[in-house]
């Protein structure tokens, strides 16, 4: 017999326990019961295998199935009498009728188990055109990166990371990066909340900087049932910013046909005032370039009123736009991130941290931030060049 998801899941933190990778505390914690259920589940898995978890009402009888009889009183009526109806056509002749008290699912249920198919035929495909533009400013950003030669063919390829409103088509937030990644997109959101404000929602593609496509799971993972959201998605989700993925690239249209014009105008622009490198090119976007491109291309939105709302008092952007890492403290009071060892100041009263869990924060400058209960207890000073932030294990 086959387990429910519940039920899967339940075998799978039972046989961590089985294998002594975790505690019956932690079971229990992880499953939502008590610890004495958590032995008891596991001296049922023990002697009944994982049978055993099936739930006990499995495979019985509703007390509210529908008789047999009258089952196969609906099917001899649908195939005879009532051939050729539709399903709620049907159900109105067997409750008005024969004055059987059947409900419209209950009777397409019946027919499709007996191999009985509407007679009513699909409605053709709709026709789809360009989707249209919101209406207010903020309600909708697509945000994308662009791998391209930008200056010229003689210099590497790069990526140039932008936002672009779905409702006016202005470019908000630019920034050339050697690679797409989750630093650039970063303070792409830090940007926008320091200028525009923070929109409603953005539109990505499927990209592993935004969601997790990788099958790896960590032991914390597996016992909340799903995995961590990525730096990016974090971040969107502190900021109260709705994400949404595309599934094609025609869906982000607005911003694919901004690369177009980009690759067709900023490259001869680039080229004409002689930028070569990556700062330089982001100062000139900023004064120069997007400026007059708003200018020609962006629109008025249908309603004056904006959507974007300002960053709420107390809110540090520079934390929130940053990459976050869960640590325990040692018993030394540091914490480690890869190679990066960071030691914690004696809290009040000379206290310790030792086994309490910090959150480790790399800021987009480079600097690193430690909190223990929302409370600073370590930083270090921005290097000069903190070069292409990269985002490190997890765990």
């Amino acid at each position: 017999m086959s387990l429910t998801p519940e039920e899967g899941r339940r075998l799978h933190v039972l046989t961590l326990l089985e294998s002594r990778r975790i505690t019956t505390a932690q079971a229990a914690e992880a499953l939502g019961i008590t610890p004495r259920q958590v032995r008891r589940l596991r001296v049922t898995l023990r002697n009944e295998g994982p049978s055993g978890l099936v739930h006990g009402n499995r495979e019985r009888q509703s007390p509210h199935a529908l008789a047999p009889t009258l089952r196969a009183q609906v099917v001899t009526l649908a195939r005879g009498r009532y051939a050729g109806l539709n399903d709620v056509h049907l159900t109105e002749k067997l409750t008005l009728v024969e004055g059987l008290a059947v409900s419209r699912a209950t009777v397409q249920r019946v027919l499709r188990a007996a191999g009985l198919a509407s007679p009513r035929r699909r409605r053709p495909p709709r026709h789809r055109s360009r989707r249209p533009r919101r209406a207010q400013a903020g309600l909708l950003l697509q945000l994308d990166g662009s791998p391209f030669a930008w200056f010229g063919a003689a210099q590497p390829a790069c990526s140039l990371l932008a936002a672009i409103d779905d409702a006016t088509s202005a470019v908000l937030a630019v920034g050339f990066r050697l690679e797409e990644d989750a630093a650039g997109y970063l303070g792409v959101l830090r940007t926008l909340g320091r200028t525009v404000g923070l929109p409603a929602a953005v539109y990505t593609d499927g990209h592993g900087i935004f969601v997790r496509n990788d099958a790896h799971w960590t032991l914390a993972e597996e016992l909340q049932g799903y995995q961590d959201l990525t730096q990016v998605g974090r971040a969107l989700q502190t900021l109260g910013i709705h994400h949404h993925v595309a599934q094609s690239p025609q869906a982000k249209g607005r911003i694919e046909r901004l690369w177009e014009t980009f690759q067709d105008r900023l490259v001869v622009e680039l080229r004409l005032a002689g930028i070569t490198t990556l700062p330089a090119g982001d100062a000139f976007l900023a004064t120069t370039f997007l400026p007059a491109h708003n200018a020609q291309f962006a629109v008025p939105p249908a309603v004056a009123i904006t959507a974007y709302t300002p960053v709420p008092r107390g809110l540090d952007l520079d934390r929130i736009c940053a990459f976050h890492y869960a640590r325990r403290v040692a018993a030394d009071n540091t914490v480690r991130v890869e190679d990066v060892v960071l030691q914690l100041q004696p809290g009040p009263g000379r206290r310790s941290y030792a086994r309490a869990v910090a959150d480790v924060v790399q800021c987009l400058d480079g600097a690193w931030r430690v909190y223990v209960a929302d409370r600073l207890v370590a930083t270090t000073p921005a290097p000069p060049d903190p070069g292409q932030l990269r985002a490190r294990n997890r765990r």
